[in-house]
């Protein structure tokens, strides 16, 4: 017999995003498993809405999930797939709200600055977007490094002094 864990990687791994009511059953199965205030739960629960393209649905799962405690390495994941739920419904400053307060963490690295970027593009901030993921993206360069942050800077340092 697997653990709970288990079944839910398990599921994760064959998961058929083309056989939405069959996905959703499965996960169904999964949930029914756990209290139905379990945060774990609810954040797999959401998480295979939002995997389906249900962003909608997905939302106050992953905000019920957050606020009955989900911790570990969901509760990172939570906040960025919430994020990024938010910015695909078109409220990309809620997105951006959420992923500024989102430190870097071992389990996402700079995902959530990925994110970030996306949801400040899609709020009119392209050169802020542009610096965000330049400077994410420096932190991983061999060479060029401080270069790349300079440029990355200079960015949003000539849009304020113009």
């Amino acid at each position: 017999m697997h653990s709970w864990d288990e079944q839910i990687e398990l599921f994760w791994s064959t998961a058929d995003d083309t056989r939405p009511d069959e996905t959703l059953d499965a996960m169904r199965e999964l949930v029914a498993q756990r209290p139905a205030d379990d945060p774990e739960a609810l954040y797999e629960w959401a998480s295979v809405h939002d995997y389906l393209g249900m962003e909608t649905e997905a939302i106050p799962l992953y905000r019920s999930a957050l606020d009955h405690g989900l911790t570990g390495d969901r509760r990172p994941q939570a906040i960025i797939q919430l994020a990024s739920s938010l910015r695909n419904i078109g409220d990309p400053q809620a997105a951006i709200d959420l992923l500024r307060a989102h430190p870097q963490d071992q389990i996402t690295g700079d995902a959530a600055q990925a994110f970030l970027a996306l949801a400040l593009r899609d709020a009119g901030y392209s050169d802020e977007a542009l610096q965000i993921a330049l400077v994410a993206l420096a932190r991983t360069l061999p060479l060029y490094q401080r270069a790349v942050e300079n440029y990355a800077q200079d960015l949003t340092a000539t849009k304020h002094e113009a």
